[in-house]
């Protein structure tokens, strides 16, 4: 089992700087080792088997096999409710009439591994949009005093490097911020999308495909329609037509047993409500960030709880002064250096921003 996810621990390492928060990590680092460990399962014969196993008389098993799982197998929604072995074989399985009771084609189980993994890469977007975009700015300024332990002299010259950038550039950060607001839209926008686009994907059953298997366990057993079975059958039916030894037209019906189907029910009823989560929880951010780009108050506050240790005079005198762009790189480099070491650049910052005249 290593083996297979083995190719995914490179995401789980931390990065020596951090120039993003919580919520963005969920997106680009949890989601998509989650996606990419979910594709790389479902294609993992070792602990699932054959994708198809069908059976039918006077045809090979194996031109079965590989004519269903080319050209879809199908179940028929009248038959989802009964018992088994009494009113009908399987769930979705019964004999039925052509043109008239109603057919559903799962033609998506090809595909799941796939789909996954794209929809993995469109969660990494953002996230290279905003490496791309901040070039190393934050790692540049932080400059290893992020080490409680560095020297006098050292820490010094560093502190007086990040003093001269920040004084010399005030006012000018406002383009990096906004580009990582945009990144953190972004990452609310594809998560709703990826929910739309994977609905389509399914025929229409993912957008509440997690809530019915959840009020699924609170009907009776008589009357409830498993939407696990529905969306997922681990039995279907296939149907091979051929010439006879006459050359009229042969109709045979198959049954084919879908093991895939135990895993990706399991896989996408986690994915519903990660994504529901996921989405909450970005939208909470975003007006969050709304908050934070409307109100300076807001941007005190938070500067104060990230500089514990530092004077709130002197928190409220570079507050005063620094615009959303600044206010972002100091919280930025709050979260990565010492603080104690930041407790003193914040001192020494609001004194040296004390005269600077503002243009």
């Amino acid at each position: 089992m290593f083996d297979v996810f083995g190719s995914v621990k490179g995401l789980l390492k931390l990065d020596q700087v951090c120039i993003d928060n919580n919520i963005f990590r969920l997106h680009y680092k949890a989601t998509v080792i989650i996606l990419i460990a979910f594709s790389l399962l479902v294609t993992s014969r070792q602990y699932i088997g054959d994708p198809i196993d069908c059976i039918v008389d006077e045809i090979p098993l194996n031109v079965m096999d590989t004519y269903c799982w080319i050209h879809s197998t199908f179940t028929i929604p009248n038959r989802l409710t009964g018992v088994v072995g009494k009113d009908i074989v399987q769930p979705g399985v019964g004999s039925h009439t052509d043109g008239e009771d109603d057919v559903v084609y799962h033609k998506y189980y090809q595909w799941v591994c796939f789909v996954l993994f794209f929809v993995a890469i469109c969660f990494y977007i953002p996230r290279y949009l905003w490496k791309t975009w901040e070039g190393g700015r934050i790692k540049m300024l932080v400059m290893d005093l992020n080490c409680p332990v560095v020297n006098d002299d050292a820490k010094e010259e560093r502190k007086k490097i990040l003093l001269d950038y920040f004084s010399d550039n005030l006012n000018r950060h406002n383009f990096y911020a906004f580009r990582f607001f945009i990144c953190e839209a972004l990452n609310f926008v594809n998560v709703v999308i990826q929910i739309y686009f994977i609905d389509y994907f399914l025929g229409g059953e993912f957008s509440s495909y997690g809530s019915d298997v959840f009020s699924f366990t609170e009907m009776e057993p008589e009357e409830r329609a498993d939407p696990m079975a529905r969306v997922f059958p681990k039995v279907t039916k296939c149907t091979f037509h051929k010439y006879g030894p006459s050359g009229s037209v042969q109709k045979f019906d198959g049954l084919c047993v879908l093991p895939l189907n135990i895993v990706n029910e399991k896989i996408f009823v986690f994915l519903w409500f990660w994504f529901i989560a996921l989405t909450i929880l970005s939208a909470i951010s975003l007006v969050y960030r709304f908050a934070v780009c409307l109100w300076p108050k807001v941007r005190l506050y938070l500067l104060r709880a990230r500089s514990r240790l530092s004077s709130h005079e002197d928190v409220e005198q570079i507050a005063d002064k620094c615009q959303i762009g600044d206010w972002f790189i100091l919280y930025q480099l709050g979260k990565n250096i010492d603080p104690l070491i930041y407790k003193e650049i914040i001192a020494d910052l609001a004194a040296k921003l004390d005269g600077k005249t503002l243009v």
